[in-house]
């Protein structure tokens, strides 16, 4: 299980845009605080810089640089932070959607590191721990997804609530995030986390290890253009053997879901499975300005995953999207809405009925 949500997160346009005020009233006198990565130098890119930033990499469980996202962060109160962040214009695997948009898969990356980096760094989780994050949902808006021409440097507003302790470290917590650019709001969303030390993580999981040095078979992939990739490798789905049904296909080389080991399936790739099942489903590009994912149980690596997608019809505010289920072992292990950009935004530039 590996994921982010709060239900209570989504927010009108309006209250939206004034919850970016709250981190905003402390960062001019927190504007010293000391960011977990120095700034990038010489008119650089943050993120694409030559030095190697190892211990944020640590701090948002990442190996690679080019999948952190993270730059640096600002404590604001005991429990508001502003994290920045960076995304590349490109990418290996978030890739543009349709070469218009950037992916809004990067926001729930983005959010998921940025909770970490916050429970690592401002909660006392040590690094070896293990975090559970339950379910994820976000909001955002196809305008303000548009690549355009100027950098995609985001601050990301985020506010910790219902805090447990555990010991000296943090047994669990909601968390509402805000991420904006350019003094625009890109999306909000939130989550509940809760985290497990080495040895109980050990005790619970311990005898799953043993995936870690067994070869996990490679189901043939269906066609990249039919979920909307272009390379073989990033296509997470196989054939099924009923229609709007696929099976897992799950590649731990690949670079980016498998950054490092992992003795179960990675919450991103199941968020991918879902998005190019939409994008099956639906026979065109499937751009996900809104999610909202439940994390039932853990996925094993050694054992068939059936993905399952239906329609999930409009309703009085949101469009027709799709629902999708992966089945293990005969119980549902992760749900998730995905839908598409409202139709008719009200005006140009106005994205209130999608940020609604």
């Amino acid at each position: 299980m590996v994921q982010l949500t709060s239900r209570s997160a989504s927010m009108s346009v309006e209250s939206v845009e004034h919850a970016g005020h709250f981190a905003g009233a402390g960062r001019a006198e927190a504007s010293a605080g000391v960011p977990v990565e120095a700034a990038s130098t010489g008119g650089e890119e943050p993120g694409r810089r030559g030095e190697s930033p190892d211990r944020l990499r640590q701090l948002v469980h990442r190996t690679d640089p080019q999948d952190v996202f993270p730059t640096g962060l600002t404590p604001l109160t005991d429990t508001q932070f502003s994290v920045s962040a960076h995304w590349p214009r490109s990418h290996r695997f978030f890739t543009p959607v349709g070469g218009r948009h950037q992916d809004p898969l990067l926001i729930a990356e983005t959010m998921r590191q940025t909770t970490m980096l916050v429970a690592h760094a401002q909660f006392g989780v040590p690094v070896g721990d293990a975090f559970v994050m339950w379910e994820l949902r976000y909001t955002s808006a196809s305008a303000r997804l548009e690549l355009g021409d100027d950098p995609w440097d985001i601050t990301v507003d985020v506010s910790c609530s219902r805090i447990r302790r555990r010991g000296r470290s943090l047994g669990s917590m909601h968390l509402e995030l805000l991420l904006h650019r350019r003094g625009t709001v890109l999306a909000s969303g939130g989550g509940r986390i809760s985290c497990t030390s080495a040895a109980a993580y050990q005790r619970l999981r311990g005898h799953r290890g043993v995936v870690l040095d067994t070869p996990i078979p490679l189901l043939p992939a269906v066609a990249p253009r039919t979920v909307g990739r272009t390379s073989e490798q990033d296509v997470v789905l196989s054939p099924g053997t009923e229609p709007g049904t696929w099976l897992l296909r799950v590649d731990t080389r690949h670079p980016t879901l498998f950054g490092r080991p992992n003795d179960h399936v990675p919450g991103i790739l199941l968020l991918e499975a879902a998005r190019q099942a939409a994008h099956a489903a639906t026979g065109s590009a499937f751009l996900p300005t809104a999610l909202e994912a439940d994390f039932l149980q853990y996925v094993e690596l050694d054992r068939p995953c059936r993905i399952e997608v239906t329609p999930l019809p409009a309703d009085a505010v949101s469009p027709a999207g799709v629902f999708v289920r992966a089945v293990q072992d005969g119980e549902p292990a992760f749900t998730c809405a995905l839908r598409p950009p409202a139709p008719h935004p009200a005006g140009p530039g106005d994205v209130r009925s999608e940020l609604s």
